[in-house]
Order: structure tokens, then C-alpha cells, then sequence
């Protein structure tokens, strides 16, 4: 298997993390074992030992996989990188969205759809199943769907369920433990590279939103919830129909809300960052009703 597989970068991650429990001058377990216990097939298994031994974390030798260090943090595959297409698929489809910009009343085909992100037209499908709940889109008697419009009071009544279930999330997030806070603290970078090129790189926000609010929404750990917000980054993350006009000067003040809730946790000021969380919803709530176009307006 391609070293550039998501499943091998998954099955790498967890390799590490073997290797850590283990401890150095110790040999890993068999090929077999680890193809069990990395759920991976053992040709998968052996490219990641060569890797291990590329890196010089192990010497390799027949049966011998003897552990010479442990790994650092820096050598394991970010987790953007081990998700499949269908995890990914969601954000890709948004983002898709967004850079052609459909209009209401285009046609969707699974085909075309399945050929645009490589994966088969029953994970297409049932995608598209899931979002057709809501009302988004829907399935025509010819067997395509069509992309709905989007309503002013379709997202006034979205947001109000958005800020019922992510105060919670956010609420139990800044209860949790520094580990959990330093998921959210270590996207300053990413945030800080955006605004210090912000003209060439604004449009590279939406998908670090997305990120950032899924910090607390994965950590939440409710699968319905998860679900939800798939469909609210659909309408918030990547409205296709926003206003072009101030799109810039939107992005680089939701990077400043980002980074004023970022350097409260950093300070461990989880009431300073309650404040920063909350002005920033109301914040994006402002901005979604002034700035997206919604059908029957210009």
C-alpha cells in the first residue's frame, strides 16, 4: 500500500504509539500481531515497519524489530491526513459547493459526484441521503437530486439550534483537562499564517473554522450532535452565497474572535473565553443574515 494512504498513515500513528507503550530495546510484536492489532493487512504492516526503520526508530531484521527510541510528537501524521475520502467527504463536498458556487435548482448526480471525489456511488448516496433530511436537497423522480434554496428563516432557526448545542459543547469543553484545551491552542499557527498573508490566503478560512469548532463538537462525543453539525458547516462554513464584497474583511475578523478565545485558554482564563466564545456566535450570526443572499433577495 501507497505510504501516502490515509490507511497507512492511520496504521503508522498507531505503530507509534505501540512503540511508545513498549519501550526502547524491546522488540515489537509479530507481523501477525501487529497486523491485528493496527487492523491493517501485513503488507500494509510491513511498509510501515520500513518506515519505522527509515526513521530510526526501529532496527529491522527478519523477525527482530527491536525498538532503538521512542517517537516524537513531530513524526506523526497530522489527522487530516489519516481520514478516509469518506470522512473527508463532507468538507469536500461543502467546499465544492463553494467554489462553483450552484445556485439553487442545480442538478446533483450521483456519477458525477462520485467520479468528482473518487469513492463509489453508495457512499455518494448515502451522503446525500443524510442531508436531504433537512430539507437541502432532494430526490427527484428521474433519480438526481436538487440542490434546494437556502431561506433567511431556514437559517435563523438553524442558528438557534447551533447556539443551543455548541454553548453546551463549549461549556464542557473549557471544563475539561489542558489536553483537550490544547487541541484548540495548538490552530494558532494555522490561524497566524492566514492573517499574516490574509489577501492571498482568506479563502483558506472556511475549512480552519470548521476545524476549530470541531474541537469541541468532537469532544462532546455525541454522534448526533457530530451529524448536525455537518449540516451547519454546509450553511455557515460554506455558504456558497455569500456576498463577495466583504468576504476578506470576514474572515480576518473571525481569525481575531479564533485567536482571542485561543490566547484565553493559553492564559487558562476559561471564563475570558467563554466571553470571546459567545461574542464570536453572535458575531457570526450578524455576519451570516447581513452578508449571505438568500433566495427571493439580490
Amino acid at each position: 500500500m501507497s505510504r501516502s494512504s490515509s490507511t497507512f498513515k492511520e496504521g503508522y500513528n498507531r505503530a507509534l504509539d505501540i512503540v511508545g507503550s513498549v519501550g526502547t530495546n524491546v522488540d515489537l510484536p509479530t507481523e501477525v500481531c501487529l497486523s491485528q492489532k493496527l487492523d491493517v493487512s501485513r503488507t500494509t504492516v510491513r511498509g510501515i515497519l520500513a518506515g519505522l526503520q527509515d526513521a530510526g526508530i526501529i532496527e529491522w531484521s527478519g523477525r527482530s524489530k527491536r525498538v532503538l527510541r521512542m517517537p516524537r510528537k513531530a513524526e506523526y501524521f497530522p489527522i487530516s491526513e489519516t481520514e478516509s475520502i469518506a470522512e473527508k467527504l463532507p468538507s469536500l463536498f461543502m467546499e465544492y459547493l463553494f467554489s462553483d458556487e450552484l445556485t439553487p435548482g442545480t442538478m446533483l448526480r450521483e456519477t458525477d459526484l462520485a467520479k468528482e471525489f473518487n469513492v463509489s456511488s453508495t457512499v455518494i448516496r448515502e451522503f446525500l441521503i443524510r442531508f436531504s433530511r433537512f430539507g437541502l436537497i432532494e430526490k427527484t423522480p428521474n433519480r438526481h437530486w436538487v440542490l434546494n434554496g437556502f431561506t433567511r428563516e431556514f437559517a435563523e432557526e438553524l442558528f438557534m439550534v447551533r447556539e443551543m448545542f455548541e454553548k453546551t459543547c463549549f461549556q464542557q469543553f473549557l471544563a475539561g483537562d489542558a489536553d483537550r484545551h490544547g487541541e484548540a491552542i495548538k490552530l494558532r499557527p494555522e490561524h497566524e499564517a492566514i492573517a499574516e498573508n490574509i489577501a492571498d490566503d482568506y479563502l483558506l478560512f472556511p475549512r480552519l473554522d470548521e476545524k476549530f469548532h470541531r474541537v469541541w463538537i468532537d469532544s462532546f462525543g455525541n454522534r448526533f450532535v457530530q451529524d448536525f453539525f455537518e449540516l451547519i458547516s454546509l450553511i455557515f462554513h460554506y455558504h456558497y452565497r455569500w456576498k463577495k464584497h466583504d468576504e476578506l474583511e470576514r474572515n480576518h475578523n473571525a481569525i481575531a474572535q479564533h485567536l482571542e478565545i485561543i490566547s484565553a485558554l493559553e492564559c487558562a482564563d476559561t471564563n475570558r473565553a467563554m466571553v470571546a466564545f459567545l461574542a464570536h456566535l453572535e458575531h457570526a450570526k450578524e455576519t451570516l443574515l447581513a452578508s449571505a443572499v438568500w433566495d427571493g433577495n439580490t
